[in-house]
């Protein structure tokens, strides 16, 4: 082994054996690229172009399940497509193989335009209308809740264990409160609950009591009672619970829109709750979808419309909430003015999606509101009034455009910001 070894000793470094120090070198040394050597580069221009694959029908035959699965190089792909032109066999087989490719594929929803659902469902029932509809207004929820199975449907376990924080306003402070994905979902289905008690559902609450029968009770109740965090299994009973709440408000034929739904401190009429729902969904598929760093669209305009509506119609018993907690600036020229006759009012402009304008009145919430008694302006992006009622964008960053009372703006601002919660 020794003499073997010594035979290749190269103590000078230079390749070459101490065996024969004359000769050639024993390893090859680097060969220079013609870009080092200054020389022109060959002009390719001028070459042929290669000539085609020539192939037997078999060996055709044989790559037709690769052609169909994109795997064949570009010689391959040509010669396939050429023999497909002129052999009926193959052709259909190709068809075949091309088709079962398409069903092993899982289908790509995710990025789908969110008014194309919509869309498709209109162009369906103008065909054939249903014979029992959904009602109008319970029409968001049932988008929303769609678009956020579809986005959780590829998810493994690290995406349905990913941090999530949620954030809202609480007493003009930005408040928050971490949990996971799985963990939203769970609150959905907690504070969705409320809509299915009072449609006569069962509560998912089962025999977890509350603290509190209000969404952020219910949910801290339901997070307790789980003797681990919540992980995907939470999804099969949030999603058969959004279909009973759909398929129970179309029995209806609309009729219970007006029935009560209990928030604790408050209460909605079922129309409004399905929407307060709708966003909610929507607000959270945002918070997931950035936890998972993935892109998520607003809502279809004229869903996010009536979600903007909700908040502007709701803004005047919220400013009178604050006014009672002391929360609202005291100005001189307010006055409480009769139920349903026109008062001091903000003009909300509403630009982009959903856009629309709502006169705001100041100073009662059973006044009316008036053009001719507008004293401020507020322009917002559609996106972001909601991100603002949904407390992910502070009163100061909101407003793109504010003319008038800044005292009247600074309170509608601050109400739309007391709309979140957990």
């Amino acid at each position: 082994m020794s003499d073997s070894f010594d035979a290749y000793d190269d103590r000078d470094g230079d390749g070459r054996g101490d065996s024969d120090p004359g000769g050639p070198p024993r390893i090859p040394l680097p060969r220079a690229s013609v870009e080092d050597t200054g020389r022109p580069l060959p002009d390719l221009d001028g070459l042929p172009d290669p000539a085609p694959l020539v192939l037997e029908h078999p060996v055709l035959k044989a790559l037709l399940g690769a052609w169909a699965l994109a795997a064949c190089s570009p010689e391959e792909t040509a010669a396939v497509e050429d023999h497909l032109g002129g052999c009926g066999s193959c052709a259909d087989e190709a068809l075949r193989l091309r088709g079962a490719v398409g069903l092993l594929q899982r289908p790509e929803s995710l990025d789908l335009d969110p008014g194309l659902r919509t869309r498709v469902l209109d162009r369906c029932l103008d065909r054939r209308p249903p014979r029992i509809p959904l009602p109008v207004w319970a029409t968001p929820y049932d988008a929303e809740t769609a678009r956020l199975d579809a986005l959780l449907q590829d998810f493994g376990d690290a995406e349905w264990h990913a941090p999530v924080r949620l954030r809202w306003f609480d007493a003009d402070k930005a408040t928050s409160r971490r949990t996971t994905v799985a963990g939203v979902i769970a609150h959905l289905l907690s504070v969705d609950g409320l809509v299915a008690v009072a449609l006569g559902l069962d509560d998912p609450m089962g025999e977890v009591a509350a603290d509190a029968p209000t969404p952020a009770g219910r949910t801290e109740a339901y997070w307790r009672a789980s003797h681990f965090p919540p992980t995907r299994s939470v999804r099969g009973p949030w999603r058969e619970q959004s279909h009973d709440l759909v398929r129970t408000v179309s029995f209806t034929g609309g009729t219970a829109g007006k029935l009560a739904v209990a928030y604790g401190d408050f209460e909605l009429p079922l129309h409004d709750a399905m929407l307060d729902r709708a966003f909610e969904c929507w607000v959270h598929a945002e918070d997931i979808a950035e936890a998972v760093d993935y892109p998520y669209r607003p809502p279809a305009p004229r869903h996010l419309n009536r979600m903007i509506d909700l908040a502007a119609r709701v803004l005047p018993a919220a400013l009178a909430q604050r006014r009672q907690q002391g929360l609202a600036s005291p100005l001189p020229g307010r006055h409480l003015a009769p139920a349903g006759e026109p008062g001091r009012s903000l003009r909300l402009e509403i630009e982009g999606l959903g856009g629309g304008e709502w006169l705001i009145p100041l100073d009662s919430p059973a006044a009316v509101g008036s053009a001719a008694h507008e004293v401020a302006h507020v322009a917002l992006d559609g996106v972001e009034f909601c991100q603002l009622a949904a407390g992910h964008v502070s009163p100061a960053e909101a407003a793109a455009g504010q003319l008038g009372d800044r005292e009247a703006i600074k309170d509608v601002l601050r109400a739309a910001a007391s709309l979140s919660r957990m």
